[in-house]
C-alpha cells in the first residue's frame, strides 16, 4: 500500500484541525460596557486551551512524522490504525472550544467539560501507542528493534496514556487540571521517543555501497598479497 497517500491524508487532516482551532479565539467587540483589556482578561481559557492543544497537535504531528519516516511497508491494519487516531484529532477543536466556554462557569459544567477533553486526549494517546505497537510487532519498521528497544519504546509511549487517565480523574477535583497535564505531556514528547536511525536495531546491515566497494562490480576483491604469480 501506499504510505505516501497515509502520509498526504493524515497531513491533511492535522493542518485543518489546528487551523480550526483558531475559531475560537475572539472577543466581544466594542459596545459591551468593557474595554478590550478586560474582554481579553476574561477570555483566558479560551487563549490557554488555544496554546495547549495547539501544541498537542503540533507535537503529535511531528512523532507522527517521524515514526512513519522509519516505516518501510504500510498494511491495511495500520491504516485503520491511523484513522483511529486521525478520529481523536478532529475532535480536538471541539473539545477546546467547549472546556474554554465552561471552564470560568466552574461547578459540574465546568468538570464534565474538562473530563471529555482529558478522555479525548486518551483516546489520542491510546491510539497512537497501538498505531507503533503494529508498527513493531508486524516487523513494519525499515530497520526491526531488538525485543528490548521495542518494549522501552512502547513504555516510552505508554507513559502519555497513563498520565491522561490521572487527568481524568483530577479533572472531578480542579477542571484547569487538564491543560496542565496536556501541557506537561506535549513538552515530554516534543523530545524524540520514536527509535531513530538504528539506534535498538536489531541488525546493522552494512550499506549497498560499502558492498559494492568491498566486493567490487565483479566480484569480491583479492588481497594483493594472495594473488598468485
Amino acid at each position: 500500500m501506499d504510505r505516501a497517500r497515509l502520509e498526504a491524508f493524515s497531513d491533511g487532516v492535522f493542518a485543518v484541525a489546528i487551523t480550526l482551532l483558531a475559531l475560537d479565539l475572539a472577543v466581544e467587540g466594542p459596545g459591551h460596557g468593557t474595554t478590550l483589556l478586560q474582554q481579553l482578561g476574561h477570555r483566558w481559557p479560551a487563549y490557554a486551551a488555544y496554546v495547549v492543544s495547539f501544541f498537542v497537535i503540533g507535537v503529535l504531528w511531528v512523532n507522527h512524522h517521524s515514526l512513519f519516516g522509519q516505516i518501510a511497508r504500510v498494511d491495511r491494519a495500520l491504516l485503520f490504525a491511523n484513522l483511529l487516531l486521525l478520529l481523536f484529532v478532529v475532535a480536538i477543536p471541539f473539545i477546546t472550544s467547549t472546556l474554554a466556554e465552561y471552564l470560568l462557569d466552574g461547578g459540574q459544567d465546568a468538570r464534565v467539560a474538562a473530563v471529555l477533553y482529558a478522555v479525548v486526549m486518551e483516546g489520542m494517546g491510546l491510539s497512537f501507542s497501538l498505531m507503533f505497537v503494529h508498527v513493531v510487532r508486524a516487523d513494519l519498521l525499515l530497520v526491526p528493534l531488538t525485543p528490548e528497544a521495542s518494549r522501552a519504546a512502547i513504555v516510552r509511549f505508554g507513559l502519555g496514556g497513563v498520565a491522561y487517565l490521572v487527568a481524568i480523574v483530577g479533572a472531578f477535583l480542579w477542571a484547569p487540571f487538564v491543560l496542565v497535564v496536556a501541557g506537561g505531556i506535549s513538552g515530554y514528547y516534543i523530545v524524540e521517543r520514536v527509535p531513530s536511525d538504528r539506534s535498538g536495531a536489531s541488525a546493522d546491515p552494512a550499506p549497498v555501497e560499502s558492498v559494492r566497494e568491498a566486493t567490487g562490480p565483479d566480484g569480491p576483491a583479492t588481497d594483493a598479497g594472495d594473488a598468485t604469480d
